[in-house]
C-alpha cells in the first residue's frame, strides 16, 4: 500500500519542476460502454499551481443562477478553492486540504496513450477507481481535485468499469502566469457553498409570508386587489395576493412549499391553497360582494351549493394543495409533553404542482384558506419553487398542454356561507364538458377527503368514490389514510385516549392532521372529441342530529395536444 507518506515523497521530487510547468491539459470524460466524449476539462499549471474548469460551450440562452465551477489547487500550500463564478460578478468560494486518507496500491506499470505509467487502484464512497499517473511530464495535474495528491499527472482514471476520464492533449503555454486570482470572492464552507449554489438555480416566488388566517368579522373586504398585496376575505379565513408571474420553460419542475403554525386555535382544519380561473363569472366577485353571485347546484333536500362545477359562464377553483393543519402546533407545544417525542415547531408541506403550471403565468390570483373560528387562528407562509431539469432556458411554451376545471366543492367561502360538500347523501355531481381536438392524452387529476367527525362519520368511515363517463361507472376510488400516528409530534393539542391512542393517530378518508392530501390520476386517454359528463358518486353517511358528512372534492382535466 502507498500511503500519504509516499505520495508526500513524490510531491517534493517533482516540486522543482512544477513551479516551472506553464501547460494547457485537455480531459475528455466519457461512458465506456457508450464511447464518445460526454464533457470537457481545461487544466492549466503554471507556478506550482492549476486551474481546473470545463471547456465545454456555454449554453447560449442559459437558465437564470448558472455558476462556472472553477477549482484552484496550491501545491505549495497543499490548499485547494472551490469557485462559483456567475456572470454578474459575485463570486463565492470554500477552501480546503488536497491531501487525504485515500490508501493506493500500485498494480503494475504500463503504457497508456504513449505515457510511461503506473497503475493504482483505490475505493472512494464505495466506488472502485483505477488510476493511471506519469511522472514523465515531471509536474503533477488532474482533472478532479479529489485526486490532487497524486505524484504526477493523471492519464486516465476508470470509475467502476463504466465511466473514463481521460487526458486528451497537452501543451505547453507560455503566456500563463497567476491562475489564482488574489480575489476569490466571498468566502464561505463548503457545505453552506453547496447549498447556495443550488438555491440560485431555483427560482423562489414568495406568496405568503407569516401570514395571519384566523376569523375576525371586523376586517375590512378590500374592493381593489392591487399586485403584490395580501389582503383578507370572507371574514379572516381566507387570504388572497395578486401576482404576476413569469412564463416558465415546461422542464421547470414546480413545487409549493407551505408551513403552519397555530397562532391560537387549537383544532385541525381543513386548509385550500388554491387560484382563481379567469372566467366571466369569477370567484374574486364572490369574495368582493358575495357567495351569492356565484352558480349554484340544488341536491334532492333542497339545499344549495354554490360554484362548485364547471358552468357555461364560470370555472371553478384550482386548487393547488389540500392540506390538513395538525393539533395546535407550535401555540400548544407548551401545555404538553411526551416522554419520547419532542413537539415539531411547525407543519411542512411541499406538493408538485407541475401539472397546474398553465394556472401560475401571467395575472394570477393565488388564495389561502383555513377554516376556524379563532380569533388567533393560524400562520402560513407559502412559496412557490421551480427546479430546472436543463441548463438551456428553452423558449419552448406549454402551448400542447391543455387543462380544464371541473368541479371543486372544498367550501372555502365557508364563513361567509358557503355550504360543505353534503349534496352525495342524496345525490351524485355531474358535471358537463367538452374534449377539444387533437389531444394525445387526457387525464383526471382529483383530490378527495371525506369528512364528519364523530364515530360513524365519514371522516372515519372509508367510502369508495365512483367516477362516471356518459353514464358508465369508469373508476373507483376509496381514499384513506392508514399511516395518521407517523404524524403525533406535530399535534400537541390533540386529544389523548384511556387506549394510549391520540386522536391524531386515527385513520382518516384520505388526509391525517398536519399532511397534504395527494392527487389520484385517472386515464381518460381514448375519451373521443365532443360534448360528454362526468360524475362522482359517494355513498355518503347519514346525519345524525346536528352531525352530517361531507366530502370535499375536487378535479382538474390535464391533456397534451
Amino acid at each position: 500500500m502507498i500511503k500519504r507518506t509516499l505520495l508526500l515523497l513524490f510531491a517534493a521530487v517533482t516540486a522543482a519542476f512544477v513551479a516551472n510547468a506553464q501547460y494547457r491539459l485537455i480531459y475528455n470524460s466519457y461512458a465506456v460502454d457508450a464511447g464518445g466524449d460526454t464533457s470537457h476539462t481545461e487544466v492549466l499549471a503554471a507556478q506550482n499551481c492549476l486551474r481546473i474548469a470545463s471547456a465545454d460551450p456555454t449554453e447560449e440562452n442559459p437558465i437564470p443562477g448558472i455558476a462556472q465551477h472553477i477549482t484552484y489547487i496550491d501545491y505549495s500550500r497543499d490548499t485547494a478553492f472551490y469557485q462559483l463564478y456567475y456572470t454578474d460578478n459575485e463570486q463565492y468560494y470554500c477552501g480546503f486540504g488536497i491531501q487525504n486518507d485515500n490508501d493506493y496500491t500500485l498494480e503494475k506499470t504500463e503504457k497508456v496513450n504513449g505515457y510511461n505509467c503506473k497503475k493504482y487502484t483505490t475505493s472512494l464512497f464505495s466506488n472502485k477507481m483505477e488510476i493511471w499517473v506519469t511522472e514523465d511530464l515531471g509536474f503533477r495535474a488532474t482533472a478532479s481535485s479529489g485526486f490532487a495528491n497524486l505524484p504526477g499527472v493523471l492519464v486516465k482514471l476508470v470509475r467502476n468499469g463504466n465511466s473514463a476520464t481521460e487526458l486528451a492533449s497537452v501543451k505547453k503555454d507560455k503566456k500563463l502566469a497567476n491562475i489564482i486570482p488574489q480575489d476569490l470572492g466571498q468566502y464561505t464552507d463548503r457545505r453552506a457553498l453547496g447549498n447556495l449554489e443550488k438555491e440560485k438555480l431555483v427560482i423562489t416566488i414568495p406568496v405568503f409570508h407569516d401570514a395571519q388566517i384566523c376569523f375576525n368579522p371586523k376586517l375590512p373586504k378590500s374592493k381593489v386587489v392591487p399586485f403584490d398585496t395580501v389582503l383578507p376575505y370572507s371574514n379572516g379565513t381566507i387570504i388572497l395576493k395578486r401576482l404576476n408571474m413569469k412564463q416558465l420553460p415546461p422542464h421547470y419542475q414546480i413545487f409549493a412549499e407551505l408551513t403552519e403554525q397555530s397562532n391560537g386555535d387549537a383544532y385541525d382544519r381543513t386548509g385550500s391553497i388554491f387560484v382563481i380561473p379567469a372566467s366571466k363569472i369569477s370567484f374574486l366577485n364572490a369574495l368582493i360582494d358575495s357567495v351569492g353571485v356565484l352558480p349554484v347546484v340544488t341536491d334532492k333536500n333542497g339545499e344549495q351549493y354554490q360554484g362548485i362545477k364547471l358552468e357555461k359562464d364560470y370555472t371553478p377553483l384550482v386548487e393547488l394543495v389540500r392540506f390538513f393543519t395538525p393539533f395546535g402546533v407550535h401555540h400548544f407545544n407548551q401545555y404538553r409533553s411526551l416522554n419520547d417525542k419532542e413537539w415539531e415547531d411547525a407543519a411542512y408541506y411541499k406538493q408538485d404542482v407541475s401539472d397546474l403550471r398553465q394556472f401560475l403565468q401571467g395575472d394570477v390570483y393565488i388564495g389561502a384558506f383555513i377554516g376556524n373560528y379563532d380569533a388567533g387562528g393560524h400562520k402560513i407562509t407559502l412559496d412557490l419553487k421551480a427546479y430546472p431539469e436543463s441548463y438551456e432556458w428553452s423558449g419552448n411554451t406549454d402551448e400542447h398542454c391543455w387543462t380544464l376545471p371541473l368541479f371543486n366543492t372544498c367550501n372555502v367561502m365557508e364563513m361567509s356561507g358557503q355550504n360543505y360538500g353534503k349534496l352525495f347523501e342524496t345525490d351524485s355531481l355531474t358535471v358537463t364538458f367538452t374534449v377539444p381536438e387533437g389531444l394525445k392524452s387526457l387525464r383526471l387529476r382529483y383530490l378527495s377527503t371525506g369528512h364528519g367527525g364523530w364515530d360513524s362519520g365519514d371522516e372515519f368511515v372509508p367510502k369508495e368514490n365512483v367516477i362516471l363517463i356518459d353514464g358508465q361507472p369508469r373508476f373507483r376510488h376509496t381514499p384513506w389514510r392508514s399511516d395518521c400516528g407517523t404524524f403525533r409530534v406535530f399535534n400537541p393539542a390533540s386529544g389523548n385516549f384511556w387506549n394510549g391512542l391520540s386522536s391524531s393517530d386515527y385513520s382518516r378518508s384520505g388526509w391525517c392532521p398536519g399532511t397534504a392530501t395527494q392527487p389520484v390520476y385517472f386515464d381518460l386517454t381514448g375519451l373521443t372529441p365532443g360534448t360528454h359528463t362526468l360524475t362522482i358518486a359517494i355513498p355518503q353517511g347519514q346525519r345524525e342530529g346536528t352531525y352530517f358528512s361531507a366530502w370535499n372534492v375536487s378535479g382538474v382535466l390535464i391533456g397534451n395536444r
